[in-house]
């Protein structure tokens, strides 16, 4: 549990959510935050196992170091064992053939494992694939498969279970007038950045009128320029307006009174998706707005409930010219509960979006740790040098992900670390293994804390090596340290 001092709580074994709140001084242990944060931005899951690692490598260093061996020599025996795990994790991953979407499915309720969505996890993982299907497209050479694309809504109402995917977008926004239409069809789409108010000018002025009609012209001057406004979209055939400025209430209640759709003072973000998904064109100034630059949309609906400051209303959007973007509604009961499922949900995106962009997942469970540390300890014994006592303290911090499994699941770390050395030494020897082994396929500790088949609970490659690499990277960082200077001179 995370308590600020604001009063507010969190309830998270989520690594990176955990990182990010802490208050930290110290410079090393910094180091470890920027870590985590690195592994977040670029695999989005996998940041307490790279935490783990890395803080395994700097206990090793330790170890050696008290020992006598140089830091330069430690660092060169990181770098060789790397090189030699990263070829063993390679060599081991798993190519997804194409339609093929079962391994997404079980990348997915992977990354959810061990969090509060974990009990719907086949739900919100069929909507995970299915949303990252839908957005996945190719843009010239390029295969596009972003998690961006994606955006997550808090429902704020029902449960886990009533999550749903929304082939559009989700806008909170508050209608202006009440009688304006709730639900509307096949439509087509202006979507601008310029205010829809009078232009005001930039020096202060003063207009003396000495007759009534001149102020009767200059009140009328005023509403032909609205009306003008009003006519420029309904010639160009415009159904649904969306800006990101304001828009004078008159000129509002001229287009509601003709059947449109206003939303005004949107975010630029909000208004650039509604262009994207409708294949509208940004117009940046009202005069040059043509048929040509709207867009289409099917359906939207305009929902009202009851918040907790007062009432909420919210815009849905759907039945899109182009999927660009798709929602995907996460209910709860509580913030808290959301909060912790809409986490889930982000780290199942982004690690399903590398899955589906590299299309090489490797088996959980530590199997490519613990495969990756014989790999290397098979590599160390060729070593004449010192660097081979790196490559093995490598290799040691490299259980230390299985030996965590074992252990969080109530199972003797040692006593399955043990057993899995041996499953992983049957599985890739040529030999018939002994009686006393089983032959395992990719052999890792399961849920139960045994030490079984672990294909079922996959996670990207891309993730799994960037993790390895950062976390040395780190490692070597703070071996190469001889003191550490105060900016401030004490």
């Amino acid at each position: 549990m995370l308590y600020k001092s604001t009063g507010e709580t969190s309830v998270t074994n989520d690594g990176a959510k955990i990182i990010s709140e802490l208050l930290i001084k110290h410079p090393a242990a910094k180091s470890f935050v920027l870590l985590g944060q690195s592994q977040e931005s670029v695999a989005g899951d996998g940041v307490t196992g790279c935490i783990l690692f890395g803080a395994e490598l700097m206990q090793e260093a330790g170890r050696l170091l008290t020992k006598g061996l140089h830091p330069l020599v430690l660092i060169e025996g990181y770098r060789r064992a790397l090189d030699v795990a990263l070829a063993d994790l390679e060599e081991n991953s798993i190519v997804i053939t194409e339609n093929d979407t079962t391994p997404f499915l079980k990348v997915a309720e992977t990354a959810m494992n061990g969090k509060a969505a974990e009990g719907l996890g086949k739900h919100l993982a069929t909507l995970v694939v299915e949303a990252l299907s839908t957005v996945s497209r190719t843009e010239g050479d390029v295969h596009r498969c972003s998690s961006e694309d994606v955006l997550i809504s808090k429902a704020r109402h029902n449960s886990i279970s009533e999550s749903r995917l929304l082939r559009g977008l989700i806008i909170d926004k508050r209608i202006e007038l009440q009688h304006m239409k709730r639900a509307m069809k096949d439509l087509k789409v202006a979507t601008l950045t310029c205010p829809l108010v009078i232009e005001k000018t930039t020096r202060d002025a003063e207009i003396e009128i000495t007759e009534v009609d001149q102020l009767s012209a200059f009140l009328d001057a005023e509403t032909n320029a609205i009306e003008a406004k009003a006519q420029t979209l309904l010639d160009a055939g415009a159904q649904a307006i969306f800006t990101e400025g304001e828009i004078d209430k008159n000129l509002l209640h001229r287009l509601v009174g003709a059947g449109c759709f206003v939303a005004s003072n949107l975010d630029r973000v909000e208004v650039e998706r509604m262009a994207a998904i409708s294949g509208a064109t940004l117009v940046d100034i009202l005069s040059d707005l043509n048929p040509d630059d709207l867009g289409y949309l099917a359906n939207l609906r305009v929902e009202r409930r009851e918040g907790v400051e007062g009432f909420e209303e919210r815009i849905f959007i759907e039945g899109c010219a182009s999927p660009h973007f798709v929602t995907i509604e996460v209910g709860g009961s509580n913030d808290t509960s959301i909060e912790e499922t809409v986490r889930a949900v982000h780290d199942a995106l982004r690690a399903t979006a590398e899955a589906m962009a590299e299309r090489k997942i490797s088996a959980g469970g530590g199997h490519p740790h613990a495969s990756s540390a014989m790999a290397t300890r098979i590599a160390a014994e060729a070593e004449a040098g010192r660097e081979r006592l790196a490559m093995e303290a490598f290799a040691r911090a490299l259980e230390v992900i299985p030996s965590t499994l074992a252990a969080n699941s109530g199972a003797d770390a040692l006593d399955r670390l043990l057993e899995l050395r041996a499953a992983i030494r049957a599985d890739q020897s040529s030999d018939t293994p002994s009686s006393d082994i089983p032959s395992i396929s990719t052999p890792g500790i399961t849920a139960s804390g045994e030490v079984g088949d672990t294909s079922d609970c996959p996670s990207p490659t891309s993730s799994i090596a960037h993790a390895w690499q950062a976390a040395t990277e780190t490692a070597t960082v703070l071996l190469r340290v001889d003191q550490v200077i105060s900016a401030r001179g004490d």
